[in-house]
């Protein structure tokens, strides 16, 4: 499908580009973005990385053997960081609904919605066939962790706004893509990390799929998108913030470096901005200037507030080893 060039809105004006017209205007863009994801996304089998000779029946209707810490050698950070991955993968039937409500479910629009979501099906499927066949997590506990967190479902802050949606998702999947890989670097499994390297590759894949698209965006409607991505950039949440104790786990994945404020500015917010040459731009009106200005200034807070991250994480983790070269 091809769409006739569009005006700038600061031709326009920014209250003539509604999610409708944005959406049809990126038609061929998405078109093109999703036929280069085809290209270049390569097939995989998440069976063949689950070490199914380790499953053994639980307890329960099969009088198994019941669930016990040591049986895994995955590591308690792994653990907990595993857990939080797969819940937030969970939710795919609100993230489905949300994006297909949004940007259709015919066209190309249609078939990477589709196709974005088949992706990350396999992922929740992966994840937690490893946990399960490797006893890394109680059973028991995941699955009820699950019903609540689905039960309760989610809805993106971002709902209200196509453009907002597009931002996040640029920034979010990268986001997905490192804390599946810190992950499996630090589960204390080899075949973990390989599985997880796959899932990040994915993540990585999508994230690139919506930066293009947001760029393509910033040149029809440079102010609008801008307000968005600043929007979305000082009010960032990842979407499993609603899993139950997602404070607590995000405290622990922050301290064992997983994923924390640092790696958040440096390996996630400032590539994506880096890329759009974001702070570059220079054709903007007062509102796309101003919500340029208002990045700037949270960046440099966000950077200040990961430095006394690092030396808080430090002074915690010498204490830590302090008291275990004591004992």
């Amino acid at each position: 499908m091809t769409i006739a060039p569009v005006q700038r809105s600061t031709s326009l004006g920014s209250s003539a580009w509604t999610d409708t017209r944005l959406i049809l205007a990126l038609e061929e863009v998405v078109e093109q973005e999703l036929n280069r994801h085809l290209k270049v996304a390569k097939e995989w089998m998440p069976h063949e990385f689950i070490p199914w000779s380790q499953g053994r029946d639980f307890d329960g209707v099969l009088g198994g053997e019941a669930w016990e810490l040591g049986q895994s050698k995955v590591t308690p950070l792994g653990r907990v960081s595993l857990v939080v991955n797969l819940l937030t993968e969970d939710n795919l039937p609100s993230y489905h609904h949300e994006i297909a409500s949004m940007f259709g479910r015919s066209g190309a629009w249609g078939e990477w919605v589709h196709r974005w979501t088949a992706e990350e099906g396999r992922h929740g499927i992966a994840i937690r066939d490893y946990l399960l066949t490797t006893r890394a997590v109680d059973p028991v506990e995941l699955e009820r962790a699950r019903m609540v967190h689905m039960s309760e479902g989610f809805e993106s802050d971002n709902a209200h706004s196509m453009l907002q949606s597009v931002a996040y998702v640029a920034f979010q999947e990268l986001a997905t893509r490192i804390s599946h890989r810190n992950t499996g670097h630090y589960a204390g499994d080899p075949l973990c990390d390989q599985l997880l390297a796959k899932i990040a590759n994915d993540e990585n894949l999508h994230m690139v799929f919506y930066r293009n698209l947001l760029k393509a965006a910033l040149e029809i409607a440079p102010d609008q998108a801008m307000r968005a991505i600043a929007d979305v950039v000082t009010d960032f949440r990842m979407p499993g913030h609603g899993i139950p104790g997602f404070e607590r786990a995000a405290a622990q994945i922050a301290l064992g470096g997983v994923y924390n404020l640092r790696i958040h500015h440096d390996d996630v917010l400032q590539p994506v901005l880096r890329h759009l040459k974001v702070m570059d731009i220079t054709d903007l009106g007062p509102e796309g200037a101003r919500a340029q200005q208002e990045l700037g200034v949270f960046l440099d807070g966000l950077n200040a507030q990961a430095v006394k991250f690092e030396e808080r994480q430090a002074a915690l983790l010498a204490r830590r080893a302090a008291r275990q070269a004591a004992q």
